[in-house]
């Protein structure tokens, strides 16, 4: 196998297993945000506001790997 057609599938898996489980962790942190709020409304705005911030830290994960991807691709 070529080195740059592995290199190729190393990143494809990458950011491909990146962008899975931030999906995942998506859909669990707002399903229980929405729990959350459906049982204590006047906690919106704080719920509210701790989903925000974690939804920046899951989607941080698949910018990551794409980064690091393109930085090794750029090695070969």
């Amino acid at each position: 196998m070529d080195i740059h057609a592995a290199a190729a599938l190393g990143f494809a898996l990458a950011a491909g297993l990146g962008a899975q489980g931030a999906a995942i962790g998506d859909g669990l942190m707002f399903s229980k945000a929405i729990e959350g709020i459906a049982r204590q409304p006047e906690a919106r705005g704080s719920i509210m506001g701790s989903m925000f911030i974690m939804l920046g830290m899951i989607e941080a994960l698949p910018i990551i790997a794409i980064v690091v991807g393109f930085i090794l691709m750029g090695k070969i």
